[in-house]
């Protein structure tokens, strides 16, 4: 690993596993955490799954944004990550797969696909998942979050 300067790191404690509770050491985040239901969980709280979910679509709707900024686009965007649990054959245990829905007002689908390719090249949970997990990029007209 090439050593690098730090901008920021963030510290999250468990204690429980997946039926437990994780937090932030400052205090701005808790949350209980629960297997769901289709995995024989109580689903009482929330999961991994969607923790990593928050997480990827808010970096990479960032990334999005940087690039249309980049190319003086203006637009609101939306990223939708279904993060999915399945079944590793390798190893009898578990992986995960992502799909990112994509969209950009004002802008075609090909417009769209470039900017999410652009966006998908720079996200840091992208790069961080890169030939470890498989990645879909949706890419979708745009329409108001309901």
């Amino acid at each position: 690993m090439t050593e690098s300067k730090n901008l920021y790191t963030a510290k999250a404690i468990n204690t429980g596993g997946r039926n437990g509770e994780s937090h932030t050491p400052d205090g701005s985040f808790s949350v209980r955490v629960s297997a769901p239901k289709e995995m024989g969980g109580a689903g009482q709280g929330s999961n991994p799954e969607q923790l990593f979910a928050l997480g990827y679509s808010a970096c990479f709707n960032s990334a999005l944004e940087h690039k249309l900024r980049e190319a003086k686009v203006k637009g609101k965007t939306q990223v939708e990550a279904d993060v999915s649990i399945n079944p590793d054959p390798a190893d009898n245990g578990y992986k995960l797969s992502v799909v990112l829905t994509v969209s950009i007002e004002n802008q075609t689908l090909a417009e769209t696909q470039k900017f999410a390719d652009q966006a998908h090249s720079f996200c840091p949970y992208s790069k961080a998942t890169r030939g470890n997990i498989d990645v879909k990029v949706l890419v979708v007209e745009y329409k108001e979050a309901e």
